[in-house]
């Protein structure tokens, strides 16, 4: 199990919030997440066998929010 942080261009709703956290849930192997909406973070525990933090990014980037930085620590 990996932990991830990204850190997000700022948030402009609570709405993007819930939508960024669907679309990080609905990858195969994320365990939690967790979005930070006052410090425009996202954390996610994930199965490295099954996803990367840089496939959580290209997800959220993909869903029209600017991803400024990724950051993975094993548990």
């Amino acid at each position: 199990m990996e932990k991830v942080i990204l850190q997000l261009g700022a948030l402009a709703c609570p709405s993007c919030m819930q939508k960024i956290e669907a679309g990080v849930k609905a990858q195969p192997g994320v365990e939690n997440v967790k979005v930070l909406f006052n410090a425009s973070k996202v954390k996610a525990d994930i199965d490295a066998s099954q996803t990367s933090g840089d496939k959580l990014k290209e997800v959220i980037e993909n869903l029209g929010y600017e991803v400024e930085s990724v950051k993975v620590k094993a548990s």
